[in-house]
Formats: C-alpha cells, structure tokens, sequence
C-alpha cells in the first residue's frame, strides 16, 4: 500500500508540473472587415495627413496607391473616425494633374484651417520631367470651402532654395504659430552641404512664403520626409522618415534644438537596406487628449511572412506615451478598450517540452538547443491579448502561431532577449537561433524583469506591444485560417501570467 501510494503521488506531481499532451480542437475561421487596419479596396494607404476638426473627429487624407499606377499616381483620398475603430471612407478629395503640370504625381502635404475659416492644402507636386529646368518637385497649394471641393492654385508654387536640391523638395507641414502670428511650413528638403534637413518657412498669408533656413539637420540621411512638429506637455517633438522607418528628435522648444535620443525608433526596422517598410511617413494627431502617431504598415513583399515590407498598405495607428525622461514610447490606441469588450475563455494545453499550466498563467522551461510550446486554442480573426512576461535569462520567448490540423508547425512571434530585439520572419521555433532576424524592433530586456505585452490581430496584422515602449507591426499569414495561438520558450524559462484575450462584444 505505502508503494502504491508514492507511486500515485508521483504520477499527480508529473501531471501538475509538466501539464497534459494533448491538442484542442479547430475553431472555424472567417476574415473581418478591416475596422482598425482600413485600405481601400483593390489599392493601398500610402503617407497620411492627419486633420482633426472642430467637432474632433479626425481626418485621415492618404496617397492612393495602387498595383498599376500609370503616367498619373497618387491622388489623395481620405477616411474619417472618431474612434480609431471604424472609418468612414471619404473618397477622393484632390487628383493628380496633366503630364504637363508641376503635379501629375503627388506627394505629402497637410491640410488646415486659417483664421479666417477657409481650408488649405499643400502637397507635394511631383514631375519626373523636370518642370522645364525648375526641379522635379515643388510645393503646391489648394483650397476649400467645405473640405469636399477643392481648386489648385497654381499660381501659388514654389521651388527649392538655392542650395538645396531641386529634385528633392517635398511634403510640406504648415500650422498656425499663436506667439508669432503667423504660419509655419516645414518642408523635407536635401542641402547640397548637410543632406537631408527639415527647412522652415513663415508667412501671413499663406501666399507669399519666407525661407527661414533649417530647423533640423541631423547630417546622417539622405532626406528626412514627412515632417511634423508637436508638443507634448512642455517638450517639442519632430518626427521624419526615411530607411523605411518613421524617426523623432526631442526639442525644448519649436525653434529647437532638436537631439535624436539613441534609440529613436519606435516600431520595426528591416535590417537589409530597403527591405521593409514596416511603419512609415507617420504623422501625429491630438484628439481627445491624445497624441497619436498615424502612418501605415507596407503590404507584404513578394513572399508572406518574410518580414519584408513593399511601400503603402493599411492604415497603422499608435498612441504615444510620454516618459519621465521625455523619451516617446508606444501603445495601442486607448479607443481599443471600447472595442474589445468580450473576454475569450481558452484552454492551455502543453505541445512541447516542459510546461506547467495553471489557469490563465503559463510557465516553460526549455534548455539549450530544446523548446517548449503551450497550445491556447484556434485564434480569432480580431482580437487583443494582454499578459505579462517574465524571462529568466537570455534566450528567446513570444508568441507561437499554427498547430491545427491542416498546418502542426509553429512560426514564432519573438522576444529575443539574446539580441535584444522583437521579431518576426516565419521561422520556426526551431529554427530562431539559425537564422538572423530580418524585420526587428530593439528592446533591452533584463533577466527576472516582468514586461507587460498587447498583442492587437485583425485578420493577418498582428501588432505587438511591450511595456508602453515599443512595438512591432507584422503580417502574419501563419495566424490566420484557423492556426492556433501559443506562446513558447527556446533555451530559457519563462512565465506568461494574467494571460486575457478579448473579442469585439
């Protein structure tokens, strides 16, 4: 009696600590209409412009892109939501002109309101034929009564300066300035002596425009697009692009001077040049006390799940997060919380390795060269997951996609706290420590430390979000028609904890 009993009590201790073996069903699987992610059917959202009116829903003016764009591209069309969930599809507010005008392809711009309560648009004019000698870009102008109904005035285009490159004129910001009195333009421009700046201009009429010289010029790229100045509390931010990665420097005021912080980024970067447009030409809007960061995630290169990014795609919203030291960080969107109302009840089953499953807290264990899996149920078309994580030394962790019963294998959402990096390639578990990551956002993880992560999917974006710091946007087909959730430690232990899933009610 006494041996059966260890024996029983030694068979409990093993179920309890490694969990049962076992796979959960499939779940059927339908796509959604994008709500957060909107593109446009048949095309894609290239660089935004950001307006928030006065009743505070905000505007959201895009290029249209398209597979086949012709001698004429990139009309400006627009979306409109109050919600960040949801968007209105405004249709086409402003086309490209003749082969024989300054804009048969347009570029960024921004849209306002004067003071005297007529609407402005300056963009981009863009004509690879060189615009008889004057440059291949310049600065164009429209208004609007009603937002709806636009008239170009040609009459008030205007060139690069001298001393800066001709070709290379593009995406004006304008705004009003309440302690000068009197707007603002900032345009990307490329110096012939300092590359790529950010040039300033002013004036009263929004006609005439007065060069004021550079407000921002870093010397380190070739040009710094899109632009935009805002202020969050008592510190100035300017944002910019270019590598396929939206950047920002920190200011005490809007004059300056402006200092990149080191790690300036704040969502993903290809590591092979040209290869990603991960988050890009992301402007801010401030709306219902918010600051947010409003670009687009490429559409997927030549191959899924490569990490490899083409220019425009979907709509990509962040909220920014200010921190003590004035560093930006990123999370999703506070509006989220009204969307995701329904908590998901799932079942934890082990699939590899040594796992332990108690509740909505999972906890792994994986030695060199080994790993561990923890199945959690088919993945919904839209929804967020919320947890916290705890590595305990160096190795790699995240966020598992696949093992249903068309397609067992699991690619892996990482953490990777060897490289200090997040990242997303459709590799294999297996494969992580192989093979160098591709489409990665840095972040210096420490063991023992807990970080709590988001994780918002609409179809095949998956955005991942760590500690109001970071985040890394993907398109993840792996994770879609009916592939499981799991999450997974290779050559570490780790705890998933207060694990939740919540659908739209």
């Amino acid at each position: 009696m006494k041996k059966r009993s260890v024996l029983i009590m030694l068979l409990i201790i093993l179920l309890s600590g490694c969990a049962n073996s076992s796979s959960l069903p499939d779940e059927p699987y339908t796509a959604v209409d994008y709500q957060l992610f909107p593109a446009p059917d048949g095309a894609y959202v290239g660089d935004t412009m950001p307006y928030v009116t006065d009743e505070g829903m905000l505007e959201l003016y895009y290029l249209y892109d398209t597979d086949h764009n012709g001698q004429g591209y990139h009309p400006i069309y627009g979306y409109r939501t109050d919600d960040l969930i949801g968007y209105d599809d405004l249709g086409l507010t402003l086309n490209y002109g003749l082969m024989s005008d300054p804009d048969p392809a347009i570029g960024t711009g921004s849209l306002l309101k004067d003071q005297e309560g007529k609407y402005h648009l300056f963009y981009t004019g863009h004509n690879d034929a060189g615009n008889n000698g004057l440059g291949k870009e310049c600065v164009m102008h429209a208004i609007s009564s009603d937002r709806k109904n636009w008239t170009k005035v040609p009459e008030d285009t205007f060139f690069a300066p001298e001393g800066y490159s001709h070709d290379d004129f593009r995406d004006p910001e304008v705004f009003w300035v309440d302690e000068e009195a009197c707007y603002w333009m900032l345009v990307a421009a490329r110096s012939n002596s300092l590359g790529g700046t950010v040039v300033r201009y002013t004036s009263d009429d929004l006609q005439t425009w007065n060069f004021q010289g550079d407000i921002y010029a870093p010397m380190s790229q070739y040009m710094l697009e899109c632009p935009d100045l805002f202020r969050i509390r008592d510190t100035w931010y300017l944002t910019y692009s270019w590598d396929c990665v939206t950047y920002y420097a920190i200011g005490e005021s809007m004059n300056g001077p402006f200092k990149a912080p080191a790690d300036n980024i704040l969502d993903g970067k290809g590591l092979m040049d040209g290869n990603g447009f991960i988050f890009y030409a992301a402007k801010t809007a401030q709306m219902n006390d918010q600051t947010y960061l409003c670009g687009w995630l490429g559409r997927a290169g030549l191959s899924s799940d490569s990490g490899i990014y083409q220019w425009a795609g979907n709509v990509l919203n962040h909220q920014l997060v200010q921190h003590d030291d004035k560093t930006l960080g990123v999370t999703a969107p506070d509006t989220y919380a009204s969307f995701f109302t329904l908590e998901k009840e799932f079942k934890a089953v082990k699939k590899e390795g040594t796992v332990k499953i108690n509740g909505n807290n999972i906890t792994l264990s994986a030695k060199e060269k080994n790993y561990a899996v923890a199945d959690m149920g088919s993945r919904a078309a839209t929804m967020i997951l919320e947890c916290d994580v705890r590595i305990d030394n160096d190795g790699r962790t995240g966020f598992a996609f696949g093992g249903s019963e068309n397609d067992p294998t699991y690619t892996a959402l990482c953490l990777d706290a060897g490289r200090d990096l997040l990242h997303y390639e459709g590799y294999e578990i297996g494969d992580l420590a192989d093979f160098d990551p591709v489409a990665v956002t840095r972040f210096d993880f420490d063991p023992g430390n807990t970080y709590h992560l988001k994780m918002v999917c609409e179809n095949e974006i998956v955005v991942l979000y760590i500690d109001e710091m970071k985040a890394l946007s993907s398109r993840i087909s792996h994770s879609i028609n009916g592939a499981h959730i799991a999450v997974f430690a290779d050559d570490c232990d780790v705890t998933f904890s207060n694990i939740v899933m919540s659908l739209p009610n």
